[in-house]
């Protein structure tokens, strides 16, 4: 156990080393601004691995919560001094408004059953959506509105280290969850909930935790997002924003937590790479099909997610090395007594 935990945190610690020395190795403006993009919405996916990976709630309206903190975060910093306290304050007051609505939205849906609570998350955020496009004094509906943001975020170099540091900081939150007795609850609760519910725990309790937590992430995801755009609108309430996360946490794979991130870097890099294609090559200005395919291919050939494919290779190599030595452990006893 020991030299797993080690080896895990080695790779953590030599990935992490890998990304702050890379703006110092390539200053392009283009891979620093994809990798800030990869980090926000791995944050977002982490956020719903939480429901999916380790609550099995499968939640489509997700993005709610995303456009809370963007939107929260946008108007304050467009209706007050766009200084670097009134930044924090307004994540802060975005992930409490978020958090508040995620226990209400629980409360009202968490008793319902598969795609009965899937039908009506998915309502939920068709009001908040319809809000965000009617309430145009404040959010100037489709049009959307641009702010500034903090004199010190301008510097692209300095948000991509703030970023890096929240995702960071957010894994660790998150990683320290999922392994508390809350969080082994929660994987009770997925796995089977009846059972959970006969050994005297209320997973209804348990439950609206696990969508406040994804609430509030998602909220400092939302946030980050709207900071890095200088720009807001009706777009990061959409379903569009939740299918994201959805497809980044089932690519990467679904109660791993870093799945969700390596899923991230897939889609936003295959995003780019294909739109960048398009720009030579016609066949790729319907590069949304493509992109299909890949999703396609890599549920067929990853059906466990990538993390999770790899550990079960990685656990199947395991158990034949085993084998080999139990095999040959007993020819040594065998070849002893003759």
């Amino acid at each position: 156990m020991k030299k797993k935990l080690s080896l895990q945190y080695v790779c953590f610690f030599l990935m992490l080393a890998i990304l702050i020395l890379l703006p110092f190795v390539n200053d392009s403006r283009t891979l620093m601004i994809l990798l800030t993009q990869i980090f926000i919405f791995g944050i977002l996916a982490m956020s719903y691995d939480i429901l999916l990976g380790y609550t099995g709630i499968v939640s489509f309206g997700h993005a709610m919560f995303f456009g809370i903190g963007a939107y929260t975060t946008a108007v304050m910093l467009k209706q007050m001094d766009a200084t670097l306290s009134i930044f924090f304050l307004s994540i802060v007051v975005g992930m409490l408004l978020a958090g508040f609505i995620s226990f209400l939205v629980g409360l009202l849906t968490l008793r319902l059953k598969s795609h009965f609570f899937a039908m009506l998350t998915l309502a939920f955020a068709g009001l908040f959506l319809v809000l965000a496009e009617k309430w145009r004094s404040v959010t100037y509906g489709n049009d959307g509105f641009t702010f500034r943001a903090p004199e010190i975020f301008r510097d692209r170099m300095t948000f991509y280290f703030f970023v890096l540091t929240c995702l960071v900081v957010i894994f660790i939150v998150l990683y320290r969850f999922v392994n508390s007795p809350t969080g082994r609850i929660l994987i009770a609760v997925r796995e089977n909930e009846q059972r959970t519910k006969s050994l005297g725990y209320n997973t209804l309790h348990y439950k609206v935790i696990a969508s406040i937590v994804a609430g509030t992430v998602a909220s400092l995801a939302g946030s980050l997002y709207a900071v890095s755009l200088r720009f807001v609108n009706t777009s990061v309430m959409t379903m569009d924003i939740t299918l994201d996360a959805l497809l980044m946490t089932i690519i990467g794979g679904v109660g791993t937590l870093i799945g969700p991130l390596l899923g991230a870097a897939v889609i936003e890099y295959a995003q780019h790479a294909l739109s960048g294609l398009a720009r030579n090559y016609p066949i790729f200005e319907r590069w949304i099909i493509f992109f299909g395919i890949l999703y396609i291919s890599a549920v067929i050939f990853f059906p466990k997610g990538i993390i999770g494919s790899l550990r079960l290779v990685f656990w199947k190599w395991r158990l034949k090395l085993r084998e080999r030595k139990t095999t040959g452990a007993l020819s040594q006893e065998k070849e002893r007594f003759e």
